[in-house]
């Protein structure tokens, strides 16, 4: 496993509310290389939340978004600029270890411009 590289790692998860939509946002941040790859995962998870002081519920798909560090601000801004709601769900997690052959493919996938 290789901790150094995992330092500069992230998985993101954004819900969407429909297919269309996640496809749309999976597609445009792997096309301007905000992530190296995004799992869409094709059947819909069950979410329960408190909007405006009310309890809801949806079914939504869920997006597992990879890339770095440096990439989170832009990718942030850019599920914003696509996503239909007003508060889009973006949650960062660190990565703390990885294969050292995913974690550097995942690398100088980003690095490419």
């Amino acid at each position: 496993m290789n901790r150094a590289k995992a330092k500069n790692t992230r998985i993101v998860l954004v819900t969407c509310p429909n297919l269309v939509l996640a496809r749309k946002i999976a597609r445009a941040v792997v096309e301007k290389r905000l992530a190296a790859c995004v799992n869409v995962v094709r059947s819909p998870v069950e979410s329960f939340y408190t909007w405006k002081g009310k309890l809801e519920s949806a079914r939504e798909h869920l997006l597992v978004i990879k890339t770095s560090t440096n990439r989170l601000p832009q990718l942030q801004r850019e599920v914003k600029r696509l996503h239909s709601y007003d508060v889009p769900e973006f949650i960062s997690l660190p990565v703390t270890e990885g294969s050292p052959e995913y974690l550097a493919w995942l690398g100088e996938t980003l690095a490419t411009r």
